[in-house]
C-alpha cells in the first residue's frame, strides 16, 4: 500500500536567522526514502500544498516531517519535527488521519525554545490496486508532485484543534451528535469507495449528507462533498477556446536546454496538429503506444487552471523496457503554456520514480506548434518542435550518466514519434519550401514614386496654398495701384515701407518665401532620391542574402507636422541597400527587395538603420536601428519576421519593421570544401574535412545554425586571472572557446567582425615561453563574451589572450587568414594593396620600363642559368632582393627534357608589410644548345585578394650572336583570374609596376655577380 502525505502549510515557526527571517522547507522521510518541498522564503507562515507519496513495507515504520531553514552558506537548521509511527494511520476507520495541525517539537529535549510552532498535513493510506477513475482523489496519488486541490477538503483548520500533547494526536472538536454523525457517515461513505469496504459501508451515500442541515453556521460544512470541476463537462476545444480568450500575448517559450528532437513541417493547420497531439479523443497517443511497447496507458481529462489561463492533465503509462532499464511506470503531466489559436505550447514534466534515483529529476518535454510559410499549394504548413531538458530535483554524482541515458532513449523513443507523425500526417517536402521564396516575393508589388505625387505631398498644404494666395494677392495688387513719389531715402529701383503695416507685411512675404524656397529644395532633393536598389539582381555564386522589406510601425515622428520621411539602409558584409523615401509616412508600405551579392560564407549579421529623410542640406536623424545575428536565429524563422527597433526614438514609439529575409547556398554541397581550399592557400597547410558527426557536436557546443561548420580546432590557453586550458574553436564566421575544469564550463565566442585587431606578443615568462595573441575587439562588441576577457582598455574595449599552444603558427596563420577574409570589405583589401605598393616603391631606388618583349643583354646563358639552379648564385639573389626562409627542392624530370621544382619564400616587412608568402612551381626545359625556356606559376598566401588570382611567368633566355659573353631574356607575364572581381584593372596595374621593379633588381644583381666572378 501507498502512505499519502500532503504538506500544506505551517503557522507560528520561529526565525532562525539573525534579521527576523527564515527560508523555510519541509522534508519528508520514510524509511530510506525522502522528499523535500520548494523553499518559501522571507514567510514565518509558509504554504507549500505538494503531495507525496511511500511505499509502505512495514508497519512498525514511523514517517518523520522535518521543517528546515534553509542557509546559503552553512548547514541547513531544523526548526521542529515529528513522528507519526504509520501502525497509527493504519489503525484507523478510513486509513486516513484527515487535515490536522500538528505541533511541531526540537530535536534536542534541552532547547529552550519549547515552541518551535504547528505544521497543518493531510495524512491517508491508499491501496495499490486503487484506480484514478474510482476515487475523487486519484490525481494526486499518482506520483509525489505539487498537487494544488488535490486531495478533499474533508476539513479545514476549524474542523481539528491544535495538539498541545507531546504526541501528535487529533483532537475533534466538540459538536453536536447530529453534526458527528453526519460527519463519519459522510466520510465513511466517501472513503468506502476508495478502499472497497464492506457492502453495508459502501451502500452509504455520500449525497445524504446534503440533506442535513446544520445548526451551527459558524463551523465548517464537514459534510459538503467536494464540488465537481467545471471544465470537465467541457469539450475539448470548448476548454481551448477559453484558455484562447484569457491570452494576454505572453511570448513563445524558448526550445529547452537539453537539444531538440524533432523540427519538422507538416502540411495541417496548427489547430488541427494541436488536437491530433493532445486531444483526448485523439487516437495518436495510443497508436504510440502500440508503437513503442507501452501499456496500461491512462490519460485523464484537461482542466483549467489558474483561474481559466491555462490547461492541465495528468497521464500514467508503463514505459516498455530497453537495454538500459526495466519496464518502468511513468506519470506525466502537461501544461499548456501559450494557446493563442494559432501558437500552442506544451509542457510535459514527467517522473518515473520506481527507478534508481528517479526521485532526484523529472524530465521536461516543451511541444511548440506554429504556423509554417505559405506553400504554393496554398495549404496551410504547421511546424512542430520538440525539446527536452532533466530538471534535477536534488543533486547527485550520478547526474552525467542518468542524462547521458536519458538522451540516448529520448532519440530513439522521439524516432518512432516521428515515424508515426509522418505516417498520420504528411511532412512538407524541401522543394515545395524553395519555390516559397519566389511566391513570397512575387506578392510584394512596390509602389512607384511619381513626381505628381511627391509634388502633392509636400506642397498639399497650408504653407503653399497660403503662400500661392499671398502671391497671387500682391501681383494682383501691384496691376491695380499706381506707383508712388519717391521719398525719404528712396530713389529709383529702390522701393521702402513707407509705414509699420508695410513693413510687417514686407516680413511675413519674406518669411513665407524663405519657407516655400525650403519646401522647392527638399522636393527637388526628394525627386533625385525617389529611386532605390530595389530589383536590382545579385551577382556572383556562393550565399545569397535576399531582404524583402514590407513595411514599418509606429516610427517616429520628428516634424512638427507629426510624420517622417523614412529610409532604411541594410548593410552586410561591408555592402549597403537603400530603399526609396516615403514622404509624409509614420507607418510607411515599401514592398521592395534587396539582394546582396553572392558571398563565398554565410553572413554573420545583416544591420539596419532607418532614417529620416530631412532635404539636402540638413543632418539626417536616426529613427531605430537594429540587427539581424544569423548565428543566434533560425533562418526558418527569418521568412517572415517583424524586428523591433533599437535607439530612444525607436523604444518610446515601439518602432518595428516588417522583413522576409532569405538566405540561401547557390553552391550546393560543394560550399565547405570551396572554402576549405580557399583557405588552405591562406594558411598554406592542408586542412582536413571534419565529419558531420563533428559538425553536429560543434553547433550544439556552441548553438550554432546547420550551416556553420568546423574548420579547426587547437589546444590552448586562456589567459586570465589564471590560465585556463581548454580548446579553441575556428569556423567561417566564429571563433570560440571552449573549457571543462572541474565541472565548471567557460564558453564564448566571437564573431570575426567585432575584431579590430590581433596582435602577437613575445614569449614571457608567465606565458610559459608561448607567444601571446592578443585579441582586440571593436568597442562596444562581445558582451556575451565579457567573462572570458582579460582585461579592458580605456576605450572599453575587451581584449582576449590565447596563448600555449601546441602548434604556434598553424593557429597563427589560420585564425589571421579568417580574420582578414572577414573583417575587411574588398575596397578595403584594395586599398591595403595599393598602400603596401606604395610602401614598396618609396623603398626601390631603381625605375624603368616594364621588362616585357623588349631585349635585354644580361651576362652568357650559362652563368644566368644559374639563377634557377638552386646554388650560391640562386640562394644569394633571392635574400639580396629582400627574401626570407628561401627553399627549394631539387629539380626533377617530368618528361624527357622538362624538369620541375617548387619553391618557398617569404617578402620582408620592408618589401611588404604583410610578409607575403609566396609559393611557386617552376618548369624549365632545353629549347636548343643555346636557348632555354622557363615557366613559373606563383600563388601569393597572405595578402589580400590573394586567392582571386595567379601569376604566370615566362622567361626566354638566349644566346646574343653579336656579344662574345652576353645573352638576351625576354619576360612574358599573365594573370589568371580564378574568380571574377571588379577590382581587375586595379590589381593588374599593381602586379605590373611592382613585377617591374622586382624584375629589374633581379636582374641588376645578376649582372653585378657575373661581373665580379
Amino acid at each position: 500500500m501507498k502512505l499519502m502525505v500532503r504538506v500544506i502549510e505551517a503557522n507560528n515557526l520561529a526565525a532562525m536567522d539573525s534579521n527576523g527571517v527564515s527560508h523555510f522547507y519541509v522534508r519528508v522521510q520514510l524509511g530510506k526514502h525522502k522528499f523535500r518541498t520548494k523553499v518559501i522564503k522571507n514567510d514565518l507562515k509558509p504554504k507549500w500544498d505538494e503531495q507525496f507519496s511511500f511505499w509502505v513495507d512495514d508497519l512498525k515504520d514511523s514517517l518523520v516531517i522535518s521543517v528546515m531553514d534553509e542557509d546559503k552558506f552553512f548547514n541547513n537548521d531544523l526548526v521542529g519535527r515529528l513522528k507519526i509511527p504509520v501502525s497509527q494511520v493504519f489503525e484507523e476507520d478510513i486509513k486516513s488521519l484527515g487535515n490536522a495541525w500538528y505541533s511541531l517539537k526540537s530535536k534536542k529535549k534541552k532547547s529552550k525554545i519549547k515552541e518551535c510552532g504547528e505544521i497543518y498535513l493531510s495524512i491517508s493510506l491508499c491501496q495499490n490496486n486503487t484506480s484514478p477513475e474510482s476515487n475523487g482523489i486519484g490525481d494526486q496519488m499518482l506520483h509525489p508532485r505539487k498537487c494544488v486541490d488535490a486531495t478533499p477538503d474533508f476539513s479545514t483548520k476549524s474542523s481539528f484543534g491544535r495538539s498541545n500533547s507531546s504526541s501528535p494526536a487529533r483532537e475533534e472538536i466538540t459538536s453536536t451528535k447530529d453534526e458527528k454523525s453526519c460527519s463519519q457517515k459522510s466520510l465513511a461513505g466517501r472513503l468506502a469507495q476508495i478502499f472497497n469496504k464492506s457492502s453495508d459501508m459502501s451502500s452509504i451515500s455520500p449525497s445524504t449528507s446534503m440533506d442535513l442541515d446544520l445548526s451551527d453556521t459558524d463551523k465548517t460544512e464537514v459534510c459538503e462533498p467536494k464540488t465537481e470541476d467545471p471544465s470537465s463537462n467541457d469539450t475539448f476545444e470548448e476548454l481551448v477556446r477559453k484558455v484562447q480568450s484569457a491570452d494576454q500575448g505572453s511570448e513563445i517559450p524558448s526550445n529547452l536546454s537539453g537539444g531538440v528532437l524533432i523540427d519538422q513541417l507538416y502540411i495541417i493547420a496548427p489547430e488541427e496538429l494541436n488536437v491530433l497531439l493532445f486531444s483526448p479523443d485523439s487516437n495518436f497517443p495510443k497508436s504510440l503506444a502500440d508503437v513503442q511497447g507501452t501499456t496500461e496507458l491512462q490519460i485523464g481529462l484537461w482542466k483549467l487552471e489558474n483561474d481559466g489561463e491555462s490547461l492541465k492533465r495528468s497521464l500514467t503509462y508503463i514505459k516498455a523496457a530497453s537495454k538500459l532499464i526495466k519496464a518502468v511506470k511513468g506519470y506525466e503531466e502537461q501544461t499548456y503554456l501559450k494557446i493563442d489559436g494559432k501558437n500552442f505550447a506544451v509542457l510535459a514534466s514527467v517522473s518515473t520514480p520506481d527507478v534508481m534515483y528517479g526521485s532526484t529529476f523529472r524530465a521536461e518535454l516543451l511541444y511548440v506548434i506554429t504556423p509554417g510559410p505559405e506553400l504554393p499549394s496554398g495549404e496551410q504548413c504547421s511546424r512542430l518542435v520538440i525539446s527536452w531538458r532533466m530538471n534535477f530535483l536534488q543533486s547527485t554524482m550520478m547526474k552525467g550518466v542518468i542524462e547521458n541515458g536519458a538522451r540516448q532513449g529520448m532519440k530513439e523513443s522521439f524516432v518512432q514519434y516521428a515515424i508515426l507523425l509522418c505516417q498520420t500526417v504528411k511532412p512538407v517536402d524541401s522543394k515545395d519550401l524553395g519555390s516559397g521564396k519566389e511566391q513570397a516575393l512575387a506578392s510584394l508589388q512596390a509602389e512607384p514614386q511619381t513626381d505628381w505625387k511627391i509634388a502633392l505631398q509636400y506642397f498639399a498644404n497650408f504653407t503653399f496654398v497660403s503662400t500661392f494666395l499671398m502671391g497671387l494677392y500682391l501681383l494682383v495688387h501691384i496691376w491695380l495701384a499706381t506707383p508712388d513719389t519717391i521719398q525719404g531715402l528712396e530713389f529709383i529701383g529702390l522701393d521702402l515701407p513707407d509705414s509699420i503695416g508695410e513693413f510687417v507685411v514686407s516680413a511675413i512675404l519674406v518669411l513665407q518665401g524663405e519657407r516655400m524656397l525650403g519646401l522647392i529644395s527638399r522636393f527637388m532633393k526628394a525627386r533625385a532620391r525617389k529611386g532605390s536598389d530595389h530589383g536590382i539582381k545579385a551577382q556572383g555564386d556562393g550565399w545569397l542574402l535576399t531582404v524583402a522589406l514590407i513595411e514599418g510601425s509606429n516610427l517616429a515622428a520628428v516634424h512638427s507636422s507629426g510624420f517622417c520621411d523614412p529610409y532604411v539602409v541594410f548593410t552586410c558584409n561591408g555592402k549597403t541597400r537603400t530603399s526609396s523615401i516615403k514622404f509624409k509616412k509614420s507607418d510607411p508600405l515599401w514592398n521592395e527587395i534587396f539582394e546582396f551579392d553572392a558571398m563565398d560564407d554565410p553572413p554573420s549579421v545583416l544591420d539596419m538603420e532607418i532614417y529620416d529623410f530631412d532635404g539636402p542640406f540638413d543632418e539626417v536623424a536616426s529613427l531605430g536601428h537594429a540587427k539581424i545575428n544569423f548565428l543566434k536565429t533560425n533562418i526558418s524563422d527569418l521568412a517572415d519576421i517583424w524586428v523591433s527597433l533599437e535607439g530612444k526614438l525607436a523604444l518610446a514609439c515601439q518602432s518595428k519593421l516588417h522583413l522576409r529575409i532569405f538566405l540561401n547556398n547557390t553552391r550546393g554541397g560543394n560550399v565547405v570544401k570551396h572554402y576549405i581550399s580557399k583557405m588552405e592557400k591562406e594558411v598554406g597547410k592542408k586542412i582536413n574535412l571534419r565529419s558531420p558527426q563533428t559538425n553536429s557536436a560543434f553547433q550544439k557546443l556552441f548553438g550554432l545554425p546547420p550551416e556553420e561548420f568546423l574548420i579547426n580546432d587547437f589546444t590552448c590557453h586562456l589567459k586570465r586571472k589564471m590560465p585556463l586550458q581548454g580548446r579553441l574553436f575556428v569556423s567561417a564566421r566564429i571563433i570560440g572557446f571552449h573549457a571543462n575544469l572541474f565541472g565548471h564550463k567557460t564558453k564564448f565566442f566571437l564573431l570575426w567582425e567585432d575584431i579590430e585587431d590581433i596582435q602577437v606578443i613575445p614569449p614571457t615568462f608567465s606565458s610559459m615561453g608561448s607567444p601571446i595573441i592578443v585579441i582586440t575587439l571593436r568597442h562596444g562588441r562581445g558582451a556575451d563574451a565579457r567573462h572570458g576577457a582579460k582585461t579592458q582598455d580605456e576605450q572599453g574595449r575587451l581584449k582576449f589572450r590565447l596563448q600555449s599552444f601546441v602548434s604556434f603558427n598553424v593557429a597563427h596563420r589560420t585564425i589571421m587568414a579568417l580574420w582578414k577574409a572577414r573583417s575587411l570589405s574588398p575596397e578595403q583589401k584594395v586599398q591595403l594593396v595599393e598602400d603596401d605598393c606604395e610602401t614598396k616603391s618609396t623603398n626601390s631606388e631603381e625605375s624603368g620600363s616594364f621588362i616585357g618583349l623588349d631585349e635585354v643583354s644580361m651576362s652568357e646563358v650559362s652563368f644566368f642559368i644559374e639563377l634557377f639552379n638552386g646554388g650560391e648564385l640562386d640562394r644569394g639573389v633571392m635574400e639580396k632582393s629582400g627574401c626570407v626562409n628561401y627553399s627549394y627542392t631539387p629539380w626533377v624530370s617530368e618528361y624527357s627534357d622538362v624538369y620541375e621544382r617548387a619553391i618557398y619564400y617569404k617578402f620582408e616587412k620592408r618589401i611588404s608589410h604583410y610578409r607575403v608568402e609566396v609559393t611557386s612551381t617552376q618548369q624549365k626545359s632545353i629549347l636548343d644548345e643555346k636557348s632555354w625556356l622557363l615557366e613559373e606559376v606563383m600563388n601569393f598566401h597572405g595578402v589580400p585578394l590573394g586567392d582571386y588570382f595567379n601569376l604566370h611567368l615566362r622567361y626566354q633566355i638566349d644566346d646574343s650572336p653579336g656579344e662574345a659573353q652576353g645573352c638576351k631574356v625576354k619576360v612574358f607575364f599573365g594573370i589568371e583570374w580564378l574568380k571574377s572581381t571588379k577590382h581587375q584593372k586595379r590589381i593588374t596595374k599593381n602586379i605590373l609596376k611592382n613585377l617591374q621593379e622586382r624584375l629589374k633588381l633581379t636582374f641588376s644583381l645578376v649582372e653585378k655577380e657575373f661581373l665580379a666572378k
